[in-house]
C-alpha cells in the first residue's frame, strides 16, 4: 500500500516537473518576442524624435560627399548623350553650284541648323576648293548624313572620304546634373541658416562657404550648358575639290623645211640679239673697266720695269 502511494506521488512531481518546464519556455519566448518589439519601437520613436539640426548636419554630410567625389550614377537604361562631328569629301564638277546647293538643302532640311565657316580656294583657272562647316541638329543628323553620303554618286561626282567621330558624355552629363543639384541643395540649406543666424562669426563663415557654394554653381551650369549645347547640335564639316579637266597630249607635227627654216632663223635671230646686247652692256661698262685696266697696266709696270737692251 504504502509503495503504491509512493508511485503516484512520484508520478505528479514528474507531471508538475514538465508542466512547469513548458511553462517556463513559453514565458522565454513572450518574453523574447515582447524585447524585441520594444526595441524596435524605441529605435523607431528615436529617429521619429531626433533633432532637426542632426538631420540637417547628416544631409550636409552627404551633399559634401556626394560633391567632393566624382559618383558616376548608372546610365545603363538612362538616355545616352553623345558628342558627333562628321568629315565628308567629295569630287565634283562645279564645286560653286554644289556649294550653293548644298547650303540651301541643308538650310531647308534643318531650320534650326547654322553655317559655321565658308571658304573658297582657287586651284584652277576658274576652279575652286569650297569648305564648308556646319552645325545641325542632332534629330536632322542622320537624315543630312545620308543624304551627303549619296550625293556624289547621284551627281556625276565621287566620294573621297566620310568620316565620323563620336564621343560619349553620358556619364560626365549625369554626374554634372547630380553635382549641380546637390550644390543647389547646399546653397538653398546655407541660406536658411543664415537668415537664422545672429552671431557675428557664424555669419561671416557661412557667407564664404556660401560663396565658393555660388562658385561651383556657376562652373558646373557652363560646363552643363556646353555639354548641352555639343549634344544638341552636331559639327557637319563638306571639302569640295573639282574635277580638274584632263588637257590631251600635244599632237605630233610632220617635218616641214619651211618650219625648219622659220625656227633656224629665229634661233640665229635670237642669238644676234643676244650678242648685241652683249657688246652693248660691255660698251656701256667701259667707262669703268677702261680706267681699271690701265690702272693694273701702270701697277704691272711699276712692279716688274722694262729691262735695258745690252750691246754684246
Amino acid at each position: 500500500m504504502r509503495n503504491m502511494m509512493n508511485k503516484n506521488v512520484s508520478k505528479q512531481y514528474r507531471k508538475r516537473l514538465v508542466f512547469g518546464g513548458i511553462l517556463a519556455i513559453l514565458t522565454l519566448l513572450f518574453a523574447a518576442c515582447g524585447g524585441s518589439s520594444t526595441t524596435s519601437s524605441g529605435s523607431t520613436e528615436s529617429s521619429v524624435n531626433a533633432p532637426v539640426h542632426q538631420v540637417a548636419n547628416a544631409s550636409s554630410q552627404a551633399s559634401g560627399s556626394s560633391s567632393g567625389q566624382n559618383v558616376k550614377p548608372s546610365t545603363s537604361f538612362g538616355p545616352q548623350y553623345l558628342i558627333k562631328s562628321l568629315q565628308v569629301n567629295m569630287l565634283v564638277k562645279d564645286t560653286r553650284q554644289v556649294a550653293s546647293d548644298l547650303q540651301s538643302w541643308v538650310a531647308t532640311t534643318d531650320p534650326r541648323s547654322s553655317s559655321a565657316g565658308i571658304d573658297y580656294e582657287q586651284t584652277y583657272d576658274n576652279l575652286y576648293n569650297v569648305n564648308m562647316t556646319f552645325s545641325v541638329t542632332s534629330a536632322q543628323y542622320t537624315q543630312i548624313e545620308e543624304y551627303l553620303a549619296g550625293y556624289a554618286q547621284q551627281h556625276g561626282g565621287k566620294l573621297t572620304g566620310l568620316h565620323e567621330s563620336v564621343q560619349d558624355v553620358t556619364n560626365d552629363y549625369v554626374d554634372t546634373q547630380s553635382r549641380l543639384t546637390n550644390l543647389r541643395g547646399e546653397q538653398q540649406r546655407l541660406l536658411t541658416l543664415m537668415s537664422s543666424t545672429n552671431t557675428l562669426g557664424d555669419i561671416i563663415t557661412i557667407e564664404s562657404r556660401l560663396t565658393d557654394v555660388e562658385g561651383q554653381i556657376e562652373d558646373i551650369e557652363a560646363h552643363l550648358n556646353l555639354l548641352k549645347n555639343q549634344t544638341t547640335f552636331y559639327t557637319v564639316t563638306i571639302g569640295l575639290q573639282p574635277i580638274a579637266p584632263i588637257t590631251p597630249p600635244p599632237s605630233s607635227t610632220p617635218w616641214s623645211l619651211g618650219q625648219v627654216l622659220h625656227d633656224s632663223w629665229a634661233a640665229a635671230l635670237a642669238f644676234g640679239q643676244g650678242l648685241a646686247s652683249l657688246l652693248i652692256w660691255v660698251g656701256v661698262f667701259s667707262i669703268y673697266l677702261i680706267p681699271v685696266a690701265l690702272l693694273g697696266y701702270f701697277v704691272w709696270r711699276r712692279i716688274h720695269p722694262k729691262q735695258p737692251v745690252t750691246s754684246i
